[in-house]
């Protein structure tokens, strides 16, 4: 025993032997790919340093070429100029002299961090600036006193003398830098040889590293392999036996993901290879009811503790299966704390009827439709809680009742129908117009299903009812949003069409007036004038309407422009219209355009008053308002969150469901001809929608009608990061 005890020991000190090693030789390659790394990047930024001042270089000779270059051809210019007096040498002489001008101020940009150099160009400018001078009044005496006169200041001989000081500096300065270029070309290259010899050196005692680290590593490996193989021929004797078991066993980790699953469990998961449970969370087949009470029982074995468990999982094929578990704590040897070791038993039998009775007993009343079942004489033989939910009749007051005299206002053809035919193929689908208990009008889709004897003989109707009327209406919402997208479409290509007929007609017109200054044809003229003016202003309205209106948008406060409504009112409207404004104080800013939202207001108001030729009452008011889920489903537009609603109520002469489905249709108007466009609305609802917004009516005949516009409230950032000036306009300073 003691001799086992000490080969035992002996491989312990080699196995720490070696590890030591290899950690000595990886810290010296790292310390060597280190200083590789450092010197590698020492050579390369000398090496940048050197590329960019040979480039800087190259661009300040470059430049001082073109500034001699362009001396040049400001001489050769202003001298042809001179000769010829031709304003395209002039032009010349003007382009080249400004090209010089851009070239020094190129130059000074280039040797801005240079001083020597920015001396010598503190000197060149003046020169040039000078000798610019000089030339610009030899063409000035060239185009006041004559060709002479700029012929003897030529003969004084003053340019010439600035201009070889000029060629002098400029060839000096080509010379100093050209030198300094080649001198630190060389450096250059000396710096790239020497960096190719530190590259040599480093890639050698890499290679050296290399060889080291691979051969302890391959002994290393070696002995790794060795230790694996005796681990696996352990672990297979293990795996064999718990394999054997014809229970579920299964090891699960500290954080709920399976290590370990035997064949009989995989059956179980309907899975072939553990390779797809091993590392996934064990609750993921476990049904979500069961998760929290499995959770639970886990947390508690994970501290020591032993318990069971039933619970229900569905197999990766869809199988369910009621499982109890038997679950100990199984330490773990690393850290002293406990792993969850379960042995699972399939009880699906045992759980099946029970199941099986309840689903049976509660599936109609969790039904969220409406399902009842008739005699073949109408008369109510079942009622779920659904249907009581959308009809609003409980069960016990519609049992034995007629269900056509409760849901219908009178025998349809299309029940017949329907009735014929549930009774010849069993069964029928369709939709319906039924009454609730209040006497509501919805619709559902209707499913009906002919039940008959033992004996074949019908017996009874069963009907699933499902409430479609929010989902027509959305429907029909859509249709209509979808007609107004295509009218716009068409609209906007007709008015850009007819647009471009107009302005030749325009210009035509325009032309004309300048021609014919007699006061007839000045007054048809401008007769004509104003007319197409006109077809373009209502041609701009239809390129709104279909294009949408893009405007430069500002946090806006509704108080005032509700105020600003209230004195148009009182100003222009007539006296039998009673204006009743109700806003309150805290109401929240939006982001929008305040002249298109006056333009809202403002078309919505005159519908109004145009509703009420005989005097009413005209109330605006509006609110915050937060839409929900559930609420965002009055409009197709609509979306959840905040809004600010305004709503504009008269009690005029209302409007028929035909003509509420049609005013935002462009040109669509009940006003009397030349009294209204159809613009209006149509031009409402574009800036409504461009501002994120959607607007409701309601309306009837002879009672009046109500817009509700609304428009999305500004962020709590944007609301409170006005600016003073902003803040006094819109009346919160």
């Amino acid at each position: 025993m003691e001799v086992i005890c000490d080969r035992k020991g002996d491989r312990m000190i080699k196995k720490g032997y070696r590890v030591q090693r290899l950690k000595a030789i990886f810290i010296l390659a790292l310390a060597v790919i280190l200083t590789n790394a450092i010197v590698s990047y020492s050579n390369t930024v000398k090496l940048i340093h050197n590329q960019q001042w040979v480039t800087s270089s190259y661009k300040v000779i470059t430049q001082v070429e073109s500034i001699k270059s362009a001396l040049k051809d400001t001489e050769t210019a202003q001298r042809n100029y001179l000769i010829t007096a031709d304003a395209d040498d002039l032009k010349t002489y003007l382009t080249v002299a400004q090209k010089t001008n851009n070239n020094i101020q190129i130059l000074t940009n280039l040797t801005a961090n240079n001083h020597q150099k920015q001396q010598w160009i503190s000197i060149l400018e003046p020169k040039i600036t000078n000798w610019l001078n000089i030339l610009q009044q030899e063409i000035y005496l060239r185009q006041n006193q004559g060709l002479e006169a700029a012929r003897l200041l030529i003969l004084s001989g003053r340019d010439k003398k600035i201009a070889k000081e000029i060629q002098q500096i400029i060839d000096d300065s080509l010379e100093v830098e050209q030198n300094l270029l080649r001198q630190e070309m060389q450096e250059s290259q000396a710096s790239s040889q020497k960096a190719i010899v530190t590259f040599f050196i480093a890639a050698i005692l890499d290679l050296v590293l290399v060889v080291l680290l691979y051969d302890l590593l391959w002994r290393y490996i070696r002995q790794l392999q060795q230790t694996e193989l005796a681990l696996r021929q352990s672990e297979n004797r293990l795996r064999a036996m718990i394999d054997a078991e014809p229970e579920c066993i299964k090891l699960i980790a500290r954080d709920g993901t399976l290590l370990e699953i035997n064949a009989y469990g995989l059956a179980i998961m309907e899975v072939k290879s553990a390779d797809v449970l091993i590392g996934k969370p064990i609750d993921a087949v476990i049904v979500p009811e069961y998760r929290a009470a499995f959770a639970d029982l886990h947390k508690s074995i994970c501290q020591g503790n032993k318990g069971t468990l039933e619970f229900e999982i569905i197999g990766f094929k869809g199988t369910r299966r009621y499982m109890e578990t038997h679950a100990v704590p199984l330490p773990n040897e690393f850290d002293g704390t406990f792993i969850h070791l379960a042995v699972m038993r399939d009880i699906t039998q045992q759980k099946q009827a029970e199941q099986k009775i309840r689903e049976q007993a509660a599936l109609l009343d969790v039904s969220t439709d409406a399902i009842l079942v008739r005699n073949i004489h109408n008369q109510v033989l079942f009622w779920n809680q659904g249907a009581e939910r959308l009809y609003g009749w409980k069960a016990e007051e519609v049992v034995d009742k007629n269900v056509l005299q409760l849901l219908y206002k009178e025998i349809s053809p299309q029940l017949e129908d329907a009735y014929l035919q549930v009774m010849n193929t069993g069964e029928w689908r369709g939709e319906l117009h039924q009454l609730t208990r209040e006497g509501k009008v919805i619709i559902v889709e209707s499913r009906w299903t002919l039940i008959r004897h033992n004996s074949g003989q019908p017996k009874s109707i069963l009907s699933v009812n499902t409430e479609i009327t929010q989902q027509k209406q959305l429907e029909a919402q859509l249709l209509r949003s979808q007609r107004l997208e295509s009218i716009g479409t068409l609209a906007g290509g007709i008015a850009h069409d007819l647009n471009n007929i107009l302005s030749p007609i325009l210009m035509s017109v325009q032309l004309l007036q300048k021609k014919l200054p007699d006061s007839q044809s000045q007054k048809i003229l401008q007769t004509l004038e104003n007319n197409v003016k006109r077809g373009a202003n209502l041609l701009k309205q239809v390129l709104s309407f279909a294009r949408g209106i893009e405007s430069k948008r500002t946090i806006v406060q509704i108080q005032p422009l509700m105020a600003e409504m209230e004195q148009i009112i009182a100003q222009t409207f007539p006296k039998s219209i009673i204006c009743q404004i109700d806003i309150p104080k805290n109401l929240w800013y939006v982001r929008g355009d305040t002249t298109q939202l006056h333009q809202v207001l403002i078309n919505l108001v005159i519908n109004a008053r145009d509703a009420m030729p005989n005097g009413g009452i005209l109330r605006i008011a509006a609110e915050n308002l937060v839409i929900g889920e559930h609420s965002a489903q009055i409009n197709i537009d609509a979306k959840v969150g905040s809004y600010i609603a305004i709503v504009i109520t008269d009690t005029g002469t209302g409007m028929s469901s035909e003509v509420q489905k049609r005013i935002f249709e462009p040109f669509y108007t009940t006003k009397e001809i030349g009294k209204g466009t159809g613009l209006g609305l149509s031009t409402a609802l574009g800036i409504i929608n461009n501002h994120g917004g959607f607007v409701n009516v309601y309306s009837q005949v002879g009672r009046g009608t109500q817009f509700t516009v609304y428009l999305p409230a500004s962020t709590f950032r944007d609301t409170h990061s006005l600016s003073p000036d902003l803040e006094s306009v819109t009346g919160n300073g």
